[in-house]
């Protein structure tokens, strides 16, 4: 269907889970779960205000990832 308007936007960020917790803060549902793609980028789906889908992007080395011990 074709609509008018923004329907999806997508951000560079550089802390996907310090943007990912202020954004729920303010409402944004997480869609899926935060994922990684190949040793590049992580990535999630948020359903944003009026419907709009927000997706955040993490370059990896943009921030130390915590994977729990090392």
């Amino acid at each position: 269907m074709n609509t008018l308007g923004i329907r999806r936007i997508m951000f560079a960020v550089e802390d996907i889970e310090d943007v990912l917790a202020r954004l729920r803060a303010h409402g944004a549902e997480l869609v899926g779960e935060v994922v990684q793609y190949e040793d590049k980028y992580r990535l999630c789906y948020l359903h944003g205000p009026e419907g709009i889908i927000v997706a955040l992007a993490q370059e990896i080395g943009s921030q130390e990832i915590s994977q729990g011990g090392g």
